[in-house]
């Protein structure tokens, strides 16, 4: 592997134990799936950020540290709202850890915005090479955007934002990201909404596994492209998918599907998982909501009395920049939280069924929360959370 004399440098020590130790955590990976070369990164978003998840030895690790971020750097979503954690019902113990983990982490030079959505944050071009690793966030970068970005672990992530660099391999070159596997979609209902194209994913990404799929047969918006991508890098590895007509690599190039394996998906195996059961509780943004999503959200509530818990989550500053609809939301009764999400949060983990709108939220909670969970459109949730209970 090829590195630069001042990437030599940093190797060797010459700037520090943690650039140091960091640099061998790139030059490592580079080794093992053999990339020649370093890129330079436009930006950086850093899994590890929930003290559910790291744990201790976590936190132990990120207070050795001492270094900053030479890149926008961003965090995926911790463990709570870190203003709104007791209304949350957070234990104060898991609230002081998960603020050290925070703090540790503002030190080091991460932004804190903790989201799953950094697009919704930074402008991300096509072409840009990124260190990114939210499964939902690679997914969205490297498929809607058109962006390169592995799907890079915790520490690597954070090497990658404080170093500025990546090892150059896998999605970051253009030889790779070819689709492996081509997946026709029949009967797309006309007016689909973003649920609908989560558990399509949630179906696609269980017969794509680790493959790049394209599909034809549908028409999605980029909230349904961002739904559809979530879920299957849930419910498979899919870090990049593509759209016939769509999607900006399957506009630049003429993909063709001979000699790909060519599934078909039916309409009616998506609306089968849609089975409207009783829940306890309902939760939305799972990846976090867009602005579009939290006024439909608002204009779906108005004038409504939520009679369940209701969680929505999104981007602080996301909830910054609608706050008028989000008043609107909370006006119900229902709770717009930032910071945090279903899956990583131990709030829900008190309930034993939930109600989401995505095919992600689908495959997570039941391993993530210990409960059940059922998909329905956004506007079902809504009218589950608004209906007394019998």
């Amino acid at each position: 592997m090829h590195l630069t004399a001042k990437e030599e440098s940093i190797l060797n020590g010459e700037q520090g134990e943690t650039k140091q130790q960091l640099m061998e955590i790139l030059v490592g990976i580079g080794k093992v799936f053999g990339a020649d070369e370093m890129v330079p990164v436009r930006s950086a978003q850093v899994s590890g950020a929930s003290y559910k998840t790291i744990g201790e030895w976590g936190l132990k690790w990120l207070s050795s540290l001492d270094a900053h971020a030479t890149v926008p750097a961003v965090l995926n979503p911790v463990g709570m709202d870190r203003i709104r954690w007791e209304e949350m019902g957070i234990d104060p113990g898991f609230a002081k850890k998960q603020l050290e983990v925070i703090s540790a982490y503002e030190c080091l030079g991460i932004r804190l915005e903790c989201t799953c959505t950094p697009y919704y944050l930074n402008i991300t071009e096509y072409g840009d090479h990124l260190a990114w690793s939210e499964s939902s966030a690679v997914s969205y970068a490297n498929s809607v955007i058109g962006a390169r970005t592995n799907r890079e672990g915790g520490p690597s992530a954070l090497a990658a934002a404080i170093i500025g660099k990546t090892p150059k391999y896998g999605l970051h070159l253009v030889e790779n990201r070819k689709p492996a596997i081509h997946i026709h979609v029949e009967d797309e209902p006309k007016g689909a909404d973003a649920s609908w194209y989560g558990a399509l994913g949630y179906l696609a990404g269980k017969i794509s596994g680790n493959r790049i799929p394209l599909f034809s047969g549908i028409r999605p918006g980029r909230d349904q492209l961002k739904n559809l991508g979530a879920a299957m890098a849930a419910t498979g590895a899919v870090a990049l998918y593509h759209v016939q007509g769509i999607t900006p690599e399957a506009r630049v190039f003429s993909y063709n599907t001979e000699g790909l394996e060519s599934i078909v998906i039916e309409a009616d195996e998506v609306e089968s998982l849609f089975i409207g059961e009783q829940v306890d509780a309902i939760a939305i943004g799972c990846p976090h909501c867009s602005p579009d999503e939290l006024m439909n959200l608002a204009s779906l509530l108005d004038g409504c009395t939520v009679t369940k818990p209701v969680y929505i989550f999104a981007a602080r500053d996301v909830i910054k920049r609608e706050n008028e609809h989000v008043r609107k939301i909370e006006r119900s009764g229902a709770r717009v939280y930032a910071d945090t999400c279903m899956v990583v949060s131990p709030a829900l983990e008190r309930y034993d069924r939930i109600m989401v709108n995505s095919g992600k939220a689908l495959s997570y909670v039941p391993t993530m929360c210990g409960a059940g969970a059922v998909i329905g459109s956004t506007k079902a949730c809504i009218q589950m959370a608004c209906t007394p209970d019998i």
